[in-house]
């Protein structure tokens, strides 16, 4: 494995993308902080620098994955309007484009066991972004019925599980997972199966 080298000042990013790099060819616990370092062209020692060890700097990753995160969802939240439907299907959209994009930091933020809790700068971004999809909810769900309404957050949450079930068994190449069908029509039909049983969207004809 080629070493990257830093020039002076980039230390950190160096580390940072060695580490994306290790996440996604081992999992976020298939490396140590001497690969990182190894990657970056640097000694361990120097990875004390910034990081106080393998969890933080996966933990500095996850957050900056959470920021396109946040930046990904509020762009699509945004350009879904005027419509709370559309809007609520470009947030499960954008999730599905993030995770495909971004396979490292995906994993980082939803599979490494890193806390959001952990720092308060990482839950405030995870926060940021996960609320796009409660806010998308929010506003579908006040167009039920309120004895019939579910929680926001129950909502958000279900749509939130299929869409994570979609990338982690068809959307990022899982050995042996394939699906006669493109991940996006998985998701959509799901969701609209969802919505259908809201009394959200008509029946099929």
């Amino acid at each position: 494995m080629a070493k990257r080298g830093y020039h002076h000042g980039n230390l950190r990013e160096a580390l940072i993308a060695s580490a994306l790099t290790l996440i996604e060819e081992k999992g976020p616990t298939g490396f140590t902080l001497s690969e990182a370092a190894k990657l970056a062209g640097v000694t361990p020692a120097a990875v004390y620098r910034h990081f106080s060890g393998r969890e933080d700097l996966i933990a500095e990753v996850a957050r900056l994955g959470y920021e396109i995160f946040a930046e990904l969802m509020e762009r699509a939240f945004a350009g879904g309007q005027p419509s709370a439907l559309s809007s609520f299907e470009a947030t499960g959209r954008a999730y599905l484009a993030f995770a495909r994009r971004h396979p490292g930091h995906y994993v980082a933020m939803f599979e490494s066991g890193i806390s959001i809790q952990r720092s308060p700068e990482l839950h405030a971004v995870a926060r940021r972004g996960l609320g796009v999809l409660d806010r998308a909810a929010g506003q579908l769900a006040a167009q039920i019925p309120e004895d019939r309404r579910p929680p926001p957050q129950m909502f958000s949450a279900h749509i939130w599980a299929m869409s994570h079930g979609v990338v982690e068994l068809f959307a990022r190449g899982s050995p042996g997972m394939r699906s006669p069908f493109p991940p996006e029509d998985l998701l959509e039909t799901g969701i609209g199966i969802y919505l259908r049983g809201l009394g959200l969207l008509p029946p099929d004809r």
